[in-house]
């Protein structure tokens, strides 16, 4: 299960905003978002650090919303 549409609402932006950063289209996020296609990783990537959270949140591997720390 995916937390991209909860994630979306959170910060209050549609569908096409997020398609927007994603360089997609509004109806293709809109079947990542219900999981009728598979999201890119790349994509998920990209999400990962627009949220400011960690892959495994995103798809529901953990519950915790913080990210791990990044290498410097």
């Amino acid at each position: 299960m995916l937390r991209l549409k909860d994630l979306r609402e959170d910060k209050d932006l549609k569908q096409n905003d997020i398609a927007h950063i994603l360089k997609t289209t509004q109806e293709q996020y809109s079947r990542y978002e219900n999981e009728i296609r598979y999201i890119p990783i790349y994509h998920l990537i990209t999400l990962a650090f627009f949220y400011n959270t960690s892959l495994d949140y995103i798809c529901g591997l953990t519950n915790i919303k913080e990210p791990y720390p990044r290498k410097k």
